[in-house]
């Protein structure tokens, strides 16, 4: 079998796994922009490094049945998200390695996927390996993210710059009806 050109943004998965292809490269985190908007104000993704990320095919012999399909990715990220503690910039390291079994329909994947420890994805035509790599950075990135010890904790108001309002009781004015 003639080995093909493989591109990342029309990828024909069957025919990269058939071939056992691999592919690797690095994009600048603005190309990623659903990434980007994840960015601290005061660290653009403009000012991270490039997102390094790499791609290998396989297809797995079966007896009885037709091999299947697997993609093998790895991503590698440096981002800077916004510290929910501090509201100062805070530098995450993003790692991640997925294996995804592609099947012929999206009733087979969803029934499948619960059972795997792997993503199970319908394979489709032509698939956009940035959008996918994006999409695995997205859901690799904290839900909360914050420093270990924040180097600029948020001021505390003191109480001459934010007084303490008494405010009356609710009930007190039921209290004083129940008297009367």
């Amino acid at each position: 079998m003639k080995n093909r050109a493989h591109s990342a943004d029309k990828l024909d998965v069957q025919a990269f796994a058939h071939e056992g292809a691999s592919l690797e490269g690095e994009w600048p985190a603005v190309e990623l922009p659903r990434l980007a908007d994840a960015a601290a104000a005061e660290a653009p993704a403009s000012a991270w490094p490039a997102v390094h990320w790499s791609l290998e095919g396989e297809e797995r012999a079966r007896r009885a049945a037709e091999p299947q399909i697997w993609l093998h990715l790895t991503a590698e990220a440096e981002v800077s998200l916004t510290c929910q503690r501090c509201l100062q910039p805070v530098h995450e390291h993003l790692q991640l390695e997925r294996s995804i079994l592609f099947v012929r329909s999206e009733d087979e994947a969803a029934s499948l996927d619960p059972d795997s420890e792997d993503d199970v994805l319908a394979l489709p035509r032509h698939l956009d390996a940035k959008e996918l790599i994006e999409d695995e950075l997205l859901l690799a990135l904290p839900l909360v993210p914050r420093h270990d010890l924040c180097p600029q904790p948020l001021p505390t108001p003191t109480e001459e710059e934010a007084p303490v309002e008494e405010k009356p009781n609710p009930f007190a004015a039921l209290q004083a009806l129940k008297k009367r």
